[in-house]
């Protein structure tokens, strides 16, 4: 039945009783009674508030509007975090949370007293890719990546460990040139039992086109039995059948053109024109290559030995070399006591000079060890680098995430450095 503010509903049950709810609609609705006995309801006007909540609905796929800005990774992502993270930039209040739960994790980092002092730095690093999916300055996540290299690669126990080799990976492919990385981690014996290490490292010099590096570091990493071997052994196959197709390319294009002219009827003279074409080009480049003669002057050794000779009137002969005295003369000064001369000063000379005797006397250099002049500075930095990301200052974590990219051992000693 129709009540004024809304629609009753009976709820009954066989043992339990009858009752009567009330449950009010939002909106009223027109009822419009049709010829037969049943009704349909129509709403006519939608009200600002559902209209903005429709607009505003999220459906899922907020990932398809923002995947150009999506850097992508090796393991994949979970598309329920991508949607959810992607939600966050766009709202002012769920990114202050983002920043919030960033300093969150390194304040856990500072705090942790447990065995594996590795394992909190990786939650952050594994967060701060799946919270800010373009990876960008803003997110600070080259800076984490220094932050935790550097934190423990003196340390003996993760020198083999894969966890922190693949964070000096991730690291290196931030970085503009990472065979500064690589020869590091050779320097200091870093990774040097996992085959990704070689893997990577070869592909990256393969890339720079140093294919007989890269040969090298396959057959260095065969040599040391680098686990998994098989998957070291398939790399290198791989390698050099693209190497024997290079070096295939490279030849044919080294071949002359004439051999490869096309055979068809009736166009003897279109490939006897074509040949003498292509003849006149490889005379022409190889006049172009050829050494340029440098012109040498035939009168110029004329000339430097037709030059004047000095007169000799000017060329007189000694006719005596002159007496002692006369080639002494310097030496006829009549001697005097040395106390009878006074050396003539100015005033206030005196304390002058005593001033800089005792400023020389008091000027000790020192001594100062480089090394831990540098791990002081190191932690400085790190320190600084920390209440960079606990503040979230977004003007110095690009700044100082633009430096290490071009220079990505900055803050190590440099005595662990390779040389």
């Amino acid at each position: 039945m129709e009540t004024g503010g809304g629609v009753e509903l009976d709820v009954g049950g066989g043992g339990v009783g009858g009752g009567t709810m009330s449950m009010p609609l939002p909106l009223p609705l027109p009822l419009h009674s049709s010829s037969s006995s049943s009704s349909s309801v129509v709403v006519d006007v939608v009200d600002p508030e559902t209209e903005f909540l429709l607009s505003n609905k999220t459906s899922g796929n907020e990932w398809e509007l923002f995947k150009e800005n999506v850097k992508p990774m090796k393991r994949g992502r979970n598309i329920n975090l991508l949607n959810h993270s992607l939600i966050s930039h766009t709202h002012n209040h769920l990114q202050k949370s983002l920043l919030l739960n960033r300093r969150k994790l390194i304040e856990a980092i500072d705090e942790y007293q447990g065995d594996d002092p590795l394992q909190p730095w990786l939650q952050c690093i594994k967060w701060v890719q799946e919270s800010f999916p373009s990876g960008g300055d803003f997110s600070g996540l080259v800076v984490i990546y220094e932050q935790c290299l550097r934190a423990f690669w003196h340390t003996e126990r993760y020198k083999n460990d894969l966890r922190y080799l693949k964070v000096w990976l991730e690291y290196a492919e931030s970085c503009t040139d990472a065979e500064v990385i690589y020869s590091f981690l050779e320097a200091n014996g870093i990774g040097k039992t996992h085959s990704v290490y070689y893997i990577t490292y070869a592909l990256h010099m393969e890339s720079k086109n140093k294919l007989k590096n890269a040969n090298d570091i396959y057959n260095l990493g065969l040599a040391r039995e680098a686990q998994p071997m098989k998957k070291l052994e398939a790399a290198y196959k791989k390698f050099l059948s693209r190497s024997l197709r290079k070096s295939k390319q490279s030849n044919e294009n080294m071949k002359d053109p004439t051999d490869d002219l096309p055979v068809r009827s009736f166009g003897t003279i279109l490939g006897r024109q074509a040949s003498d074409v292509s003849r006149k080009r490889m005379k022409s480049d190889r006049v172009q290559s050829a050494p340029l003669s440098i012109y040498k002057d035939a009168k110029a050794n004329t000339i430097l030995n037709q030059q004047p000779e000095l007169p000799k009137a000017k060329m007189t002969a000694w006719q005596n070399l002159g007496t002692r005295a006369e080639r002494n003369k310097e030496n006829c000064a009549i001697p005097t006591k040395w106390t009878s001369n006074k050396i003539p000063q100015k005033l206030g000379s005196r304390s002058a000079v005593a001033a800089a005797a005792a400023a020389a006397s008091t000027c000790i250099e020192v001594f100062v060890d480089e090394d831990c002049q540098e791990s002081k500075a190191g932690s400085e930095s790190q320190k600084s680098s920390m209440l960079q990301l606990r503040r979230g200052d977004n003007r110095d974590l690009k700044k100082e995430t633009e430096l290490l990219k071009e220079n990505p051992l900055r803050n190590f000693r440099t005595s662990s450095l390779p040389r």
